[in-house]
């Protein structure tokens, strides 16, 4: 960029190169959507044909927003075998309709068999969760996270070293975040009428591209406690 003089004699930015890079990095986009339909066709001449017929995945993928953990990528499945929602940080709230409405449409129509909460370490979402700035409106959104951090105090106020306070938030994030989709009546319900569905946590590590199991899969309402079970008969029961 250079600077000039306007028509008023006040110093002006020449932002000519910048709009030809960004003209560039967006014609690149296009271009690179080019060869991998050429690609794609190559290896399968059906397979546009064959992808707009439907969908049918077994997956439902919450995760972060973050550009580096795709979910077809980090899974090495294809277009059509996951179905993906993605919001920072992966926090699934009970009050986010959008959330909700991929989730029931995963499970109610799509009928698929695993719902993975992916959160991933080094997530900025968390980490500015555990600061005291503020960022503007996300603020509000990262209040969730900080609830999980309040829940988990006596734990994560023991860790002395930053990175992994923050990574081990993110995988305490991750297994609230699954805890809070089993309690949803669109779980529960599918719950009493399916034996095939399962909700689990992940972490993946950008460091080695690993996921991490975190062992917090369900696939009932078992474990989930009183105040949030539907069934009445069986919440009397158990109280």
């Amino acid at each position: 960029m250079s600077t000039q003089e306007n028509k008023n004699g006040k110093a002006a930015i020449d932002t000519s190169s910048l709009k030809l890079a960004q003209s560039e990095s967006y014609n690149q986009l296009i271009k690179n959507n080019a060869a991998w339909v050429e690609r794609k066709l190559s290896e399968d001449s059906e397979f546009f044909k064959n992808l707009a017929k439907g969908q049918s995945p077994e997956v439902l993928w919450i995760g972060c927003s973050d550009s580096r953990v795709p979910a077809n990528e980090v899974t090495g499945t294809k277009p059509g075998e996951v179905f993906v929602h993605r919001n920072i940080a992966n926090v699934c709230v009970h009050s986010d309709m959008n959330m909700l409405s991929v989730l029931d449409y995963a499970v109610n129509v799509l009928k698929v068999k695993h719902v993975i909460v992916a959160g991933h370490y080094g997530c900025g979402g968390v980490a500015a969760a555990m600061s005291h700035k503020q960022f503007g409106l996300i603020d509000n959104w990262l209040r969730h996270i900080k609830d999980v951090y309040r829940l988990h105090a006596h734990e994560l106020d023991r860790i002395t070293d930053q990175t992994a306070k923050v990574n081990r938030l993110v995988e305490l994030n991750v297994t609230e975040q699954v805890y809070n989709l089993c309690k949803t009546t669109i779980i529960q319900n599918a719950w009493k009428i399916r034996h095939d569905l399962e909700v689990h946590g992940w972490v993946i590590d950008l460091a080695s591209g690993l996921v991490k199991d975190l062992k917090v899969s369900s696939s009932s309402s078992d474990n989930l406690g009183y105040m949030y079970e539907f069934d009445v008969e069986a919440a009397t029961t158990a109280h």
